[in-house]
């Protein structure tokens, strides 16, 4: 029996049976309750300090004492953030500048010194290049508080105690580790003939680094530049410790504690404060997460 070309054109078509959507819907994953659990665990022993911090630098001492975790909204008054901004006893936003100046030396120079080392130890092969890396990497294991005493006397002997030069060079000692180590990985990735064709044109080591192969670390300097930011901003120890009330300089954190030491009972001073302090920061973090992200994933798989 011959079927009409016609008849067969208008016959419904039948739904495949294994396309893309059915391997999606078998391959699934179930939502496991367990795991929304822990995951809400998480978000709220993260949430609420951060509740309590942003609800109580707008209400008054007794309201904090009464209740912290309420929101009295006839209760809040924006006069002890004012107080806080424009005292000169509490020079939090003072701090700002200082340690934004900080941040921006240290960052630049952390990239300038770290860079061209990383590419080094990236492209040689020699064993002794290798111990090179390990012994940076040693200085991740070391924790920072464990240094400040001897650092105190390499200060004092070179003529920089007290200075903000002798706690720009610790800060800069500090950070190299981890960004060596995070380029050292990112230039593992890159192609070798890239500074072969480099070499080719005329182009020296450091032409070939700065003009080639940095602008393709992109992803890693950004992650280096981040976190190298967030820790010097957070840093108490070292400028308390670095730079006596004498030098007249205050980071954030330094700042908050000069201010607030002698009136630490008196929340309606420590509140607004810590949350001048920290408000920059938790923004800076949220807003450049994915560069983060990226950064440290990039270069963890090659090809």
């Amino acid at each position: 029996m011959v079927v009409p070309e016609a008849e067969v054109r208008d016959r419904p078509k039948a739904a495949p049976t294994g396309g893309i959507a059915s391997r999606r819907t078998e391959h699934k994953e179930p939502r496991s309750p367990v795991r929304w659990a822990l995951l809400g665990v998480l978000f709220v022993v993260m949430i609420v300090p951060i509740y309590l911090l942003v609800v109580n630098a707008f209400k008054s001492q007794q309201d904090i004492l009464g209740n912290p975790f309420s929101i009295p909204l006839s209760g809040l008054t924006f006069e002890h953030m004012s107080a806080a901004i424009n005292s000169p006893q509490f020079n939090v936003i003072g701090g700002y500048g200082f340690t934004l100046f900080l941040v921006v030396v240290v960052d630049v120079l952390c990239i300038l010194l770290a860079g061209p080392a990383a590419y080094a130890i990236a492209r040689s092969l020699k064993r002794r290049t290798q111990l090179v890396l390990l012994y940076f990497l040693a200085g991740t294991f070391i924790p920072g508080a464990a240094v400040i005493i001897p650092v105190i006397y390499v200060l004092r002997e070179v003529g920089l105690a007290n200075t903000v030069t002798g706690l720009v060079a610790h800060d800069v000692a500090s950070t190299l580790p981890v960004s060596i180590f995070l380029f050292v990985g990112f230039i593992r990735t890159i192609p070798v003939d890239i500074d072969h064709a480099a070499t080719i044109d005329g182009a020296g080591r450091y032409r070939t680094f700065w003009s080639i192969i940095f602008p393709l670390m992109r992803p890693a300097v950004v992650t280096v530049l981040i976190l190298n930011s967030i820790g010097i901003w957070n840093d108490f120890v070292s400028p308390q410790i670095l730079l006596s009330p004498s030098s007249g300089h205050y980071t954030v954190t330094t700042a908050i504690y000069a201010g607030i030491s002698q009136y630490s009972t008196d929340l309606t001073k420590v509140f607004p404060n810590l949350l001048l302090a920290v408000a920059p920061v938790v923004i800076f973090f949220i807003y450049m997460q994915r560069h983060i992200i990226s950064g440290l994933t990039v270069g963890a798989v090659k090809g």
